[in-house]
């Protein structure tokens, strides 16, 4: 166990986590779908590194983070028309959060929500977008991929803890 601060778990974290959140990115942009191997390469990065870069007690801890979020995604996938594949996605990615900065969690995925939609309508409107991946099936739906925001609220957290040291 190297038992790393929490910037240096997060660098370790954020270089894990990087392929898997540009593999969504595009699976959701193009697909509307977040694959569960996804899902579940996200939960092996904080299965496996976790309590090797992190306290023992703390990593275990956090597991409590994935079992709320999957409840609150099941909920909202059932009556708020949220996708299933973002809220296994959001589970996944829950106890890579400190519980202490949920303040922070909830401020950067409300900015990655806002700027998510409004970049994908941007592009979506854009002849030029639009041909350089005609068969995306975003451009299509009245829905949007929220896989964007989801990966830019984890990927933008673990940036901001690492760079707090």
């Amino acid at each position: 166990m190297l038992s790393l601060t929490p910037a240096g778990a997060a660098l370790v974290f954020l270089v894990l986590v990087s392929p898997i959140c540009a593999w969504v990115a595009w699976s959701d942009a193009k697909w509307m779908k977040i694959p569960n191997s996804a899902v579940l390469a996200l939960m092996l990065v904080f299965l496996i590194a976790g309590p090797l870069v992190m306290p023992l007690e703390a990593w275990a801890w956090r597991w409590s983070h994935f079992l709320v979020m999957l409840a609150l995604g099941f909920v909202l996938n059932q009556i708020a028309h949220f996708g299933a594949g973002d809220a296994k996605f959001g589970a996944a990615m829950a106890p890579f959060f400190a519980s202490a900065d949920l303040p922070l969690v909830l401020k950067l995925l409300t900015a990655f929500l806002l700027a998510a939609f409004a970049a994908h309508r941007l592009f979506r409107a854009l002849p030029a977008a639009r041909a350089m991946a005609p068969d995306w099936v975003s451009w299509r739906r009245a829905d949007f991929p929220m896989g964007l925001a989801l990966i830019g609220t984890l990927w933008s957290y673990l940036f901001l803890v690492a760079i707090s040291a």
